[in-house]
């Protein structure tokens, strides 16, 4: 009776250690959406893990599940690696509603100046707020500053009622991936 109180005890430990290794085995996989979906089940039960929120939240990010950075961000405030963390998921977050507001209102950013990172979005927008880009109807097309035969197409793609922000990458001439940022 003693070892099955003592196994009782330790479950939620194993539980948790499993559930931080399989988000970790999916993100390492390149499994972002996979992991992403998987963290938000179990997001609530680890909101005191950093570690935990923060492979889910990078997870979220690379599967382009923008909006699910609300949560970490107030969830990782206890360690400067933590703080560190929220602060490019909040600036990320922040640039792409700023776009969605600018491309849906047509209102000009030019000239705002955030915190910048080497992620799409960010690269996009501070292209965007730069006034760096040729408008073809509703998109709005940038050259890589960097690449000469890299660009990018940004839009707003509408489903139902949901509006998103949508970005293309072309190398010269050939699409290389579409992200939907929801």
């Amino acid at each position: 009776m003693k070892h099955f109180a003592s196994l009782l005890a330790l479950m939620p430990l194993l539980l948790a250690a499993s559930d931080s290794s399989g988000l970790y085995r999916l993100y390492q996989n390149g499994q972002y959406i996979q992991a992403c979906n998987a963290g938000v089940k179990e997001l609530q039960r680890h909101q005191d893990d950093e570690r935990f929120v923060s492979l889910y939240a990078f997870a979220c990010l690379e599967a382009d599940r923008i909006d699910r950075l609300a949560l970490p961000i107030v969830m990782l405030k206890n360690s400067p690696e933590a703080r560190k963390n929220a602060t490019y998921f909040t600036a990320i977050l922040l640039q792409k509603n700023l776009l969605l507001n600018a491309l849906e209102e047509r209102a000009p950013i030019t000239g705002l100046n955030l915190p910048t990172s080497d992620h799409l979005l960010s690269r996009v927008f501070d292209l965007y707020s730069a006034n760096k880009f040729v408008r073809n109807g509703d998109t709005y097309v940038f050259s890589d500053p960097k690449n000469a035969r890299r660009s990018y197409q940004l839009f707003l793609q509408r489903t139902g009622r949901s509006l998103n922000l949508g970005i293309t990458e072309y190398y010269d001439t050939i699409l290389t991936k579409q992200h939907i940022y929801r």
